[in-house]
């Protein structure tokens, strides 16, 4: 099942004055692991890192420090759960000052400089049974229209007005709106649906088909096809604080599909071909996601991730950020389908993207592009495999000395 990713800026998903905790880097292989179960490995042990294409993965490094850099130094990025180096935004700026000096386009020079910054770090076991799990998602590309009419009868909502999200008396942040002083549940899908939001000039575009919508809403953001061709690009602007339940787990739950075949294909395909339930079926699940208009940019990118760069296929990772820092290189190996062949995924990603279902050290999802491939790849992602977090040194590894024998003693 795939899940929402939350497109938002990094303010909205990262604390504004993390503890900022040092961690000296001596370079040896004892450096500081608060969890048990984390453990350094070697660079050479990670399948398939040197055929890496590392040049082309430290351009999207220079695009996480380009932001992280920008933020106050004690600013957290996430990892509270491992506590290793990486978790506020000061542990990256040594890393990200010798990554501008490294020579463009240079597979030698990247993969050198991955190694002599960071060290390999494995996560601590999750309680998923079966081990890790990579699914995949993507931006669709749906039919749409600026006005109400003909298909075009389901909604697009902008961020309500009257929805809140602030802090508790306990700390909690809370998500609703205000009813008599106090905060209340937001309206569910359901309630949404049967319009408890018309009439409030919230529609920002109307859709075709309301599965659609519902797919849209849970990739998170999306490009809309006018029908005189022009295609507006949508992002996520908010929930409905409402909690996420996986349409694929209830489906199976009702014997509706096997849990060996639930994936995006299937139960989309569940769902056009039973248009009198498909309602009942969505709203099942309370989460609703609002949108807003991305505007300017580049065309050919990704959508702004959770940590506010665009995300590139293929490099780009939704992660929970409670294991993995935001913006950290991530060496993923797992097994895809690419065409409909099974492909090895030995590739250097990088976490800058959150999800609401991505729960845990064993789970993470593939950002993998747009358009009809993209969504194909994506359904189809269902796999286990390993992932190595590189966590940032504070200077350099130290290269071997090397040993030169004495010169003979004159007879």
């Amino acid at each position: 099942m795939k899940v929402l990713k939350p497109i938002a800026p990094l303010c909205a998903v990262i604390a504004l004055c993390g503890c900022h905790m040092e961690f000296p880097d001596t370079g040896a292989a004892q450096q500081h692991s608060p969890h048990p179960a984390v453990r350094h490995v070697p660079f050479h042990t990670l399948p398939g890192w040197k055929d890496d294409a590392q040049e082309k993965a430290l351009s999207v490094f220079l695009a996480d420090c380009h932001k992280i850099t920008s933020l106050p130094a004690d600013s957290s990025l996430g990892g509270a759960a491992t506590s290793h180096p990486g978790r506020v935004v000061g542990d990256w700026q040594a890393a990200c000052q010798a990554a501008r000096d490294v020579p463009m386009g240079n597979r030698a020079a990247a993969r050198e400089f991955f190694e002599q910054w960071f060290r390999p770090y494995t996560l601590p076991a999750g309680t998923r049974a079966g081990g890790m799990l990579f699914t995949g998602y993507y931006e669709p590309e749906i039919r749409g229209s600026l006005r109400r009419g003909g298909i075009y009868q389901t909604p697009v909502y902008r961020r309500p007005p009257d929805l809140v999200r602030e802090r508790d008396a306990q700390g909690n942040i809370v998500t609703g709106r205000r009813q008599d002083g106090r905060i209340v549940p937001y309206w569910t899908r359901a309630e949404i649906d049967q319009g408890r939001l018309a009439h409030q000039k919230l529609e920002m575009l109307w859709l075709a088909d309301p599965v659609d919508l519902f797919f849209l809403q849970i990739q998170g953001s999306g490009r809309v096809r006018l029908p005189d061709d022009k295609v507006i690009r949508v992002g996520f602007d908010g929930l409905n604080g409402q909690p996420y339940v996986p349409l694929g787990r209830v489906m199976v739950a009702q014997g509706l599909l096997t849990a060996d075949n639930v994936n995006m294909a299937s139960i989309r395909g569940w769902l056009e071909a039973n248009p009198d339930r498909a309602r009942e079926m969505m709203e099942q699940n309370p989460n609703y996601v609002f949108f807003r208009e991305l505007k300017g940019g580049d065309a050919q990118a990704g959508a702004p991730g959770a940590l506010g760069v665009p995300l590139v296929p293929g490099r780009s990772l939704a992660v929970d950020r409670a294991y993995i820092p935001l913006g950290s290189p991530v060496w993923v190996h797992a097994q895809v389908q690419v065409d409909g062949h099974p492909t090895t995924w030995d590739r250097l990603d990088f976490a800058q993207d959150l999800g609401t279902d991505i729960k845990g050290p064993d789970r993470a999802d593939l950002y993998m592009g747009w358009g009809p491939e993209a969504a194909q790849a994506a359904g189809n992602l269902h796999s286990g495999g390993q992932m190595v977090v590189l966590v940032p040194r504070n200077r350099p590894k130290q290269k071997p000395a090397q040993v030169t024998s004495d010169p003979p003693a004159a007879e």
